[in-house]
């Protein structure tokens, strides 16, 4: 199988690059080798490699920065998406590509569907959503993968940020009106490979299997509630803080105003990826609890 990897630096790309390693050829790109403003750079590096498959894991993901750089958002979000797809189209390549829940106004009461009505609140989830129907109209062979709260261990992290605040600072005043479940990278990673392995291998069932879908571990939790188990499984590791978990302090967004408008409601209904993959999700807290172990190791030596 010969892959073309786009954002190969970021969260999800670096580890897709192990996680395709098994499955064929793999041609990892960053910035460097594919700048999504250049639009005629992506198109020529597309038509030079001709792969079987193209992945997009490259995405402006700063949200708040993107209210005041809508163009640049654009650019990079929907039209380098596009691209993408007329290419992948016109020499029949599958294209593997991540978007989000910011697609979403996070009103809804359960969990999201696929099929439920997008209304992005932001200039990143309104870009994002651009990309996803670009895709679609495009024709091409698709699979698009929403997913919400994305950490790894490579860069920062919101669990990383928690730690650091916890030792510096006496009280600490998080969001508890946000609900969602924080997803690894790695699983991100994992899942896309195990998806892109079934379709290779069932070329009968390939066509059938194209479409959205939500990916994000079991479970919900607020960034509140994360923060408290984050610290406490730390703490229960040895670690100290000068925040103690009773100066943990919920507060509302509206306590904690942000450029770019964050959905309340963050959870993806996964029902269709784990029934057409027959794929397992395991709880959000079983790859935030492996971060917690490794980062914990990082500081003790």
């Amino acid at each position: 199988m010969n892959i073309l990897l786009l954002g190969a630096n970021g969260k999800v790309g670096w580890e897709l690059q192990r996680s395709l390693a098994p499955l064929g050829k793999v041609k990892a790109c960053d910035r460097s080798d594919a700048n999504l403003e250049n639009l005629d750079e992506i198109r020529k590096l597309i038509q030079d490699h001709r792969p079987e498959v193209l992945i997009n894991a490259a995405a402006y993901t700063d949200v708040d920065k993107e209210e005041l750089e809508s163009k640049k958002a654009y650019r990079i979000n929907a039209e380098a998406v596009s691209v993408m797809a007329e290419e992948a189209k016109r020499i029949s390549a599958l294209l593997i590509h991540y978007s989000t829940d910011y697609v979403f106004d996070g009103t809804k009461i359960d969990a999201y569907l696929e099929t439920d009505d997008t209304n992005p609140q932001s200039v990143y989830g309104n870009t994002k959503l651009q990309g996803e129907e670009a895709i679609k109209k495009s024709g091409c062979k698709y699979l698009i993968f929403r997913t919400s709260w994305v950490y790894s261990t490579r860069g920062s992290n919101f669990p990383k940020t928690m730690i650091r605040l916890a030792k510096e600072k006496h009280e600490l005043k998080v969001v508890n009106d946000q609900v969602g479940a924080p997803t690894s990278a790695e699983l991100v990673a994992d899942v896309t490979s195990l998806c892109l392995n079934q379709v290779a291998q069932n070329a009968a069932l390939a066509q059938n299997m194209m479409g959205i879908y939500h990916l994000t571990p079991v479970g919900e939790t607020s960034w509140f509630e994360y923060t408290i188990f984050i610290l406490t499984e730390m703490q229960r590791l040895g670690a100290s803080f000068h925040t103690g978990i009773e100066n943990i302090l919920p507060v509302s967004t509206s306590e904690y105003p942000l450029p770019a408008k964050r959905p309340a409601n963050s959870r993806l209904d996964t029902q269709k990826l784990r029934e057409t993959f027959n794929i397992y999700l395991p709880p959000w807290q079983y790859h935030v609890h492996r971060l917690i172990k490794e980062l914990h190791s990082q500081e003790t030596g």
